[in-house]
């Protein structure tokens, strides 16, 4: 049950990450970004429990799923930046 409330929260986080990091790197498909909603609950659920924040049976909460969520958004960004950069 775990893992079905982090993609729940994850998708969530991603609809609010991307209202706080709009761009034009961004991706722009609704289902791109909650996928790395997704992706960046999970990273925030391991790094909180890599830290010790979290227990072994607990997610990240909602803020953290948001940060997490954020930062995979601003990776995705950057690295979506530099590949369209480099067109000549």
């Amino acid at each position: 049950m775990g893992i079905i409330w982090t993609i729940i929260i994850g998708f969530v986080a991603g609809v609010i990450a991307k209202f706080i990091m709009p761009g034009n790197n961004e991706p722009a498909g609704f289902i791109m970004t909650t996928i790395l909603g997704i992706v960046g609950a999970f990273v925030a659920t391991f790094l909180g429990q890599a830290l010790g924040w979290y227990g072994p049976n607990q997610g990240a909460g909602f803020i953290g799923a948001v940060v997490g969520a954020v930062v995979v958004l601003a990776i995705y960004g950057f690295i979506a930046g530099r590949r369209t950069t480099n067109t000549f």
